[in-house]
């Protein structure tokens, strides 16, 4: 603990004596002196009173021409057109330029304005100029959104199974795959469809996948996914069919396991049936199916069978990744995809990878390519899609490139 150091005293100051105001005019100085202050100090305070607070801050002159209907500054209402410069427009009869219970301060400073129009003097923050360089940019409006698809489930195309309910073919004939597909209209020009999978697991990637690419754009979604059917819901608002993935057995099982209920390529048709089952319950709104991995399980014949059998009473399709491109299954609506765009994962090989999804279209009418919900897919074929019409081709969604 500090001990508290004494104060020293300190001397008292010795007093000083002012001289009389007698003693000071006696001074030859004092007089001119007095006259200089006193005209200063007048001079200060009638730029105190009268002066322009704005008078450093940089201003713009602007010629300005009455908008019609406006007879004074009053009617006018100020703003900022798209290039950053100031604008002015006509109120409607009975409106105020400020907000409701503040002064208009144009009204306050205008009597009005000549028919030939006159100046509006325009103050600006310190630093701004009305050049485009240290305008702000206009913000972008929003991206329209897509009209929603109709929600899941429609009445009379499920059915309730053991593990929950299971899409049917509803007593009219109509399919799962006719009523959960995008519309599409075909406008004569070669259509591409893409595949957006994956998703369902990480929330950001998903809701990204969701609300960045276009409507057109088909997403897979994973069915051991937590909230799938929320997930699925909020796809089919934003105007997305969806697909649901089917795990199936890889070439290196079980070295690369695809989790509890994967097909296996040997396994029999009723447990096949019964896993597949489990699978499609998961969440409904779907019109088809996809593989998940499956190398082994896709060029066994029986284990196929089953699968398309499964999908055509049930009135699905199925689309796979390219694995099964040479197998003829026409029980069900079928496609598989030209490309998997991003197997190499760079903004420049997706983009040549799309590219040759176009010359495919080109040659054939249509084409179909798949990818993962990466952020660089995403943004690359978001990028892609949206100056696609203006090179001739048609954005589609992948039922609209299955054979039925």
């Amino acid at each position: 603990m500090f001990a508290r150091r004494p104060v020293a005293a300190t001397p008292a100051p010795a007093r000083f004596a002012a001289p009389s105001p007698a003693a000071l005019l006696a001074k030859p100085w004092a007089l001119p002196v007095g006259a200089a202050g006193l005209l200063f100090g007048a001079l200060a305070l009638f730029i105190f009173a009268t002066g322009d607070p704005h008078a450093g801050a940089p201003t713009a002159r602007a010629p300005i021409e009455t908008p019609p209907g406006a007879r004074s500054l009053a009617d006018l209402r100020p703003g900022v057109g798209p290039d950053g410069t100031p604008t002015l427009t006509t109120l409607p009869a009975g409106q105020d330029v400020g907000m409701a219970g503040a002064p208009d301060p144009l009204a306050a400073q205008a009597g009005g304005v000549p028919a030939n129009g006159g100046q509006a003097v325009i103050t600006l923050p310190q630093g701004a100029s009305l050049g485009g360089a240290a305008a702000p940019a206009p913000i972008a409006p929003p991206k329209p959104k897509a009209p929603p698809l109709v929600p899941a489930p429609i009445a009379g195309l499920t059915a309730q199974g053991p593990g929950g309910m299971l899409p049917i073919i509803g007593k009219d004939g109509r399919t799962p795959f006719q009523a959960y597909a995008r519309p599409f209209a075909s406008n004569g020009k070669p259509r591409i469809a893409i595949i957006v999978g994956g998703l369902g697991l990480n929330a950001a990637a998903t809701r990204a996948a969701i609300e960045k690419l276009p409507p057109e754009v088909t997403l897979s979604f994973v069915p051991y996914a937590d909230g799938l059917q929320g997930w699925i819901d909020l796809a089919r608002s934003n105007g997305h069919e969806v697909v649901l993935e089917i795990p199936m057995e890889p070439l290196d099982y079980p070295n690369n396991d695809p989790g509890q209920y994967t097909l296996m390529a040997t396994a029999p048709a009723g447990e096949t049936t019964k896993r597949l089952e489990w699978l499609l319950a998961r969440a409904t709104g779907y019109f088809s199916v996809t593989n998940y991995m499956g190398g082994r399980f896709v060029n066994a014949d029986g284990a196929m069978n089953t699968l398309m059998g499964v999908m055509k009473a049930r009135g699905l399709g199925f689309v796979d990744d390219g694995s099964a491109t040479h197998r003829a299954m026409g029980q069900a609506p079928r496609a598989s995809a030209d490309a998997v765009v991003d197997e190499q994962l760079s903004a420049d090989a997706i983009d040549g990878q799309l590219l040759k999804l176009e010359a495919q279209a080109l040659a054939h009418g249509q084409a179909l390519g798949a990818g993962f919900a990466y952020p660089v897919t995403v943004d690359q074929v978001t990028h892609w899609a949206s100056a696609l019409a203006g090179r001739g081709y048609q954005l589609a969604p992948a039922s609209a490139v299955m054979r039925k």
